[in-house]
């Protein structure tokens, strides 16, 4: 069983800095439809700024219950699995509490090396585990080192042609469900 998180604190700022970002509304929504499509068990986002929550909340409770859920089903659908909480802990706390179990965390990132978690790997641990497993995205510039260094398992980067490697995180949200969890 597979949960995601968009963790927009800890991470870094293009000077290496730790910094917290802003929620993107683009985000919620393509990150909640490819959780839909790909039956991601829940889809949370961290931001510990009180008004970036607020803000995302009045996002998604204009399509789970304002006029938007009326207007378009499909998206309200997929607005259902979202949670926003303030730190990574919650979000875990949040999984051991609907699941009894604590979580194998993931961290993904673009500048991995070493000892990495293969995609086709990832994909054999979901196929034959009733366990929780949080693949964790960041936005910014990367997910800051003291949450990358204590998680269970790093995932390998999205490799594409030549160096370029600065997808949109709803990009690499998007290969990389598919590839642990597309057919």
């Amino acid at each position: 069983m597979l949960y995601i998180v968009l963790l927009h604190y800890p991470v870094y700022n293009k000077e290496g800095r730790i910094v917290t970002t802003a929620i993107a509304n683009m985000d919620i929504h393509d990150i909640a439809r490819l959780a839909k499509t790909y039956g991601v068990r829940g889809f949370y986002i961290v931001n510990p700024v009180t008004e970036q929550r607020n803000l995302a909340e009045e996002i998604i409770s204009h399509w789970r219950e304002g006029y938007g859920a009326n207007y378009n089903k499909f998206r309200q659908a997929a607005f259902e699995s979202i949670r926003i909480k303030e730190s990574l802990e919650e979000v875990v706390a949040n999984i051991v509490h609907k699941s009894g179990f604590t979580p194998k965390t993931i961290v993904t990132g673009a500048n991995f090396k070493g000892d990495l978690l293969k995609f086709t790997e990832l994909k054999e641990m979901l196929r034959n585990s009733n366990s929780p497993y949080l693949l964790i995205f960041g936005t910014g510039s990367g997910i800051a080192a003291e949450v990358a260094n204590k998680v269970d398992y790093r995932l390998e980067p999205i490799k594409g042609h030549g160096n370029y490697n600065h997808l949109a995180v709803r990009s690499a949200v998007a290969i990389i469900l598919d590839r642990v969890i597309g057919i």
